[in-house]
């Protein structure tokens, strides 16, 4: 039977070994192993890698992906339909948002105002179609007040002119998975605590800008990481943040 190794199937496929190891790890995913004890793929492998990513992307927690493909087999014709159908109305929504947009905006141009139907339409194809940003922010609606949000965002103007945001969360997700994938770990032991040296060094840039109550107000929202996290993606599980914590509890 033909097998890949660990290699190939990142090449293959765009995940990181990391990733896989991760899953491994969490036992989501169960390699073959060589006498050598090197990792191979076969077709079971990697229709089981399939399964666990699609529901990740579906927006299911690490818990619940476990508990969804612990028992069972899922069904691949039907979860390969759900994706279909999920993209395509994806698909769907963007084209009908910029028909709408387009029609909007060829009657504004001949100096027609929107009438009270297309403005509604207008606000539920915008929420069918929110950006990262967005979702971030129903989340902060739903802990700070505006005042809150507001020194948040005067604060947030201290950061250096430049800051690359995008790259800022990438780093945040490779440290997450990293220490993730180490998991369970002493927290008083050489690795976490170098763990937690990057961790605070990231946080530099938040530090910068944050006062003493914005970074009360940041520990108790990821507390509560289980009631948001399926809504946007913080680039790590409630598991690193406990660890982190106690991380460090332990270096006093």
């Amino acid at each position: 039977m033909t097998t890949l190794s660990i290699t190939e199937v990142c090449r293959r496929t765009g995940l990181s070994a990391r990733a896989l190891r991760f899953y491994e790890a969490r036992g989501l995913v169960a390699a073959q192993r060589t006498a050598a004890g090197q990792r191979r793929y076969g077709v079971r492998e990697v229709a089981r890698l399939h399964n666990v990513t699609a529901l990740k992307r579906a927006g299911f927690s690490l818990a619940q992906i476990a508990a969804l493909t612990g028992h069972a087999w899922l069904d691949l014709d039907r979860l390969l339909a759900a994706q279909i159908a999920d993209l395509t109305a994806r698909r769907g929504a963007i084209d009908a948002a910029l028909t709408g947009l387009r029609a909007a905006e060829r009657r504004l141009a001949a100096g027609e105002v929107l009438d009270l139907d297309t403005l509604c339409t207008l606000i539920k194809q915008g929420e069918t179609t929110m950006t990262t940003e967005e979702q971030w922010q129903k989340v902060a609606d739903r802990y700070f007040t505006p005042e809150e949000q507001a020194r948040w965002r005067a604060k947030i103007a201290d950061v250096p002119v430049g800051f690359d945001q995008a790259a800022y969360q990438a780093q945040w997700a490779d440290l997450g998975s990293r220490i993730a994938a180490d998991l369970p770990l002493d927290p008083a032991s050489d690795k976490a605590q170098a763990y937690l040296a990057e961790w605070n060094d990231l946080l530099k840039p938040f530090n910068m800008a944050a006062d003493a109550r914005m970074k009360t107000m940041a520990v108790e929202l990821y507390d509560r990481m289980d009631e948001w996290s399926n809504e946007a993606s913080p680039g790590f599980g409630k598991p690193v943040w406990e660890f982190i914590k106690a991380a460090a509890v332990a270096r006093g």
